[in-house]
Formats: structure tokens, sequence, C-alpha cells
């Protein structure tokens, strides 16, 4: 098979490459230009996609000896995922970008350009397993799963992927690496959002959306607390960082409960009126009919609850039979059975 392996310049996705090109494929490594931050350029910078990543991944594709080419996505992902990102946030969701760069960057612009290249798979560094019939199931490293932001993508661009890591852990990776000669053995793994690399969000949405100040107002008495200088800060669910003028009558911590970008209002409360018991998402990936027993995942390293979902039109409707808290419209829904992925959506309403 012809196989494009998406490097990212970190072990795992050079790992990958590896093991495609001792199958026996005929392997060509990419890395992806998505950042035109000037943080890109620095070395040790918190996210992924810098130009030392870039170097890492040349090298290891030099290792492999493999042809390795960089592709310039940045206009892309600019308007598919940071756009995205910012304006979620402007509207008062709170976004999960690794979601939607795999749908919209990963396995959409890269798998689209690799067909039409006439390559036959995109083989990527993801901790999860994919069967033989297109099922997504969980990596056997629970500490290092990825299925939750693979879990909404469509069967068609499943198809066409391949995760040579999913039965393996994260140490024996390293170790692989170390054993390849591969230089990235020890690197550390790249975490937080990859375009705000020095991981501070809300200076970074505040640069891009600029002062709207409002007020922080009491669920229960409805009284101004304080102010706040954007919506944008805050996150449903949210209990550091709220600078309120006084503590709560009871003496116990106030959380964010919701955020109104039109009114600019954030408003607190206790933490017990964070329990989420339903869910309703849109563009949904849902191959069932009626009602089906299942386990939903609504963060990406957070727990599983047992969970009743049915799926009408391009929505799905999960009722949760224990609460999540501090559940908020933008994040992702993740249905499992088991160690298998049966689909998910993008969170509009909870109740």
């Amino acid at each position: 098979m012809r196989i494009l392996a998406a490097m990212s310049g970190g072990v795992d996705s050079a790992v990958a490459a590896a093991r495609a090109v001792q199958a026996g494929h005929d392997v060509t490594g990419v890395h992806l230009a998505l950042s035109r931050s000037p943080e890109s350029d620095r070395t040790g910078a918190r996210g992924c996609c810098t130009l030392e990543d870039a170097r890492d991944a040349r090298r290891a594709a030099d290792v492999l000896g493999i042809p390795f080419y960089v592709w310039d996505l940045a206009e892309r992902f600019e308007a598919d995922v940071i756009d995205e990102f910012v304006e979620a946030y402007a509207a008062g969701r709170t976004p999960n970008p690794c979601v939607r760069c795999n749908e919209r960057i990963k396995f959409a612009a890269v798998l689209d350009r690799a067909l039409a290249l006439g390559f036959d798979a995109v083989v990527t560094g993801h901790h999860a397993r994919l069967d033989p019939d297109g099922t997504l199931r969980r990596s056997v490293d629970p500490a290092k799963d990825q299925s939750y932001v693979l879990g909404t993508l469509r069967p068609e661009q499943l198809a066409a992927a391949r995760f040579p890591l999913g039965d393996t852990t994260k140490a024996q990776v390293r170790e692989e690496a170390a054993a390849r000669g591969l230089a990235v053995a020890d690197k550390p793994d790249s975490h937080d959002i990859c375009f705000v690399p020095d991981g501070d969000t809300a200076a970074w949405l505040r640069q891009r959306l600029g002062p709207r100040p409002g007020p922080i107002v009491d669920a229960g008495t409805g009284d101004t607390l304080g102010e706040h200088d954007g919506t944008y800060a805050f996150t449903v669910g949210q209990r550091r960082g709220l600078r309120l003028g006084r503590p709560a009558a009871d003496g116990r911590p106030r959380y964010v409960l919701d955020i109104s970008p039109v009114t600019r209002a954030v408003t607190v409360g206790p933490g017990e009126s964070l329990d989420v018991w339903r869910l309703v998402a849109d563009r949904a990936v849902w191959p069932f009919e009626g009602v089906v027993s299942c386990q939903a995942q609504v963060r990406a390293h957070g727990g599983v609850v047992p969970a009743r979902a049915e799926g009408c039109g391009d929505e799905l409707v999960v009722s949760l039979e224990a609460p999540v808290r501090g559940t908020a419209p933008g994040q992702a829904v993740v249905l499992y059975d088991g160690d298998r992925v049966l689909g998910g959506g993008h969170i509009r309403a909870t109740a």
C-alpha cells in the first residue's frame, strides 16, 4: 500500500511511520505547517506544530529512509479550527479544538489530498485501535487513549485511517523509538492548545476579541458580585479565578453556571447546580435506530457514565443515568460500548 504518514515531530507519529515502513508499505512522511504564530519559532514551545517539531519530523524521516514533505495548511487551519474556536468562545461555548482539527484537518484536508495523490491510507500516531471492519476502539493504554478526539469522525474518514499504536503503551512506544535510533524517543508530549503556546487561553482570546466587560451575577439572589473583562475568559464549571467581591452567604465555593455573551453576564452558584442529566448534540455520527444503552464521555480525559442515546436526524439525544458536572455546549460527547466507540456529536444544549 502507498501510505502517507502524518509526522508531527513527536515520538508517537515517528514510531507509527516506522511500523508502516516495517510492514512493507511504500511510505511518505508529511509534516503539517499549521501555525503562523511567532511562538511557532520558539524552541520548547508548549504546543505542537513548531519549527522545532518540523525539524524533528524531518530527522525521523531521514532515519527511516522515507521521502518527507511539509504541507502548508495554515490558512485552512486558521479558518476551520482557530476562527471557529474564537467564535465558539465569543458565543459562550467551550470548544475542543483537537476534535475539530481531526475532523477538518487531519482526516479531511489531509486525507482528501492524500487520496487525490494516489495514497491508499493515512497513518497517524493516535493512541486508538481500528478493527478491519472500521470499528474504532480505545487504546490498550488508558492513560493515553485518544479515541475520544476521534469519536466524531465519519465512517469514510476512518476507512482510510491507520492507527498502528493502539495495541501499545506509551512506555513501549518510547522504548521502540530508542531501539530504532529515533532522537524523539525521550521528547516530552505536547500539551495545551497548539496555537496558544504559552497556555494562557484567556489572554490569547482577549487579543482577538478585545475587552468585553460585564457583570458576575449570583444565581440565587441576582446580585452583582463583581465585574469581568470578557465572558470568553470563563468556562462552565470554573471555580478558580473568579475574583468575586464577597464570599457566598453559606461559605461554600461558587462555580460558573452559565455564560451569556448577549448580556455579557457570567452567572455563578453552588456546585450541585452544575449537574447535567441530559445532552443534545448536533453534527452527530450515529448509525443506530431506536434507544441504545451505552456509556457517555464528555471530556478527553474524563470518565464515562451509563447513558441511553437516540438519534434524530443529525442530532443525538443522550440521557445520563448519573449526572456529569460542568458539561458545556461546544464540547463533544462520545458514546461507547465497553472499549468500542459507537458514535458521538457536539453538545448543543444541556439540562
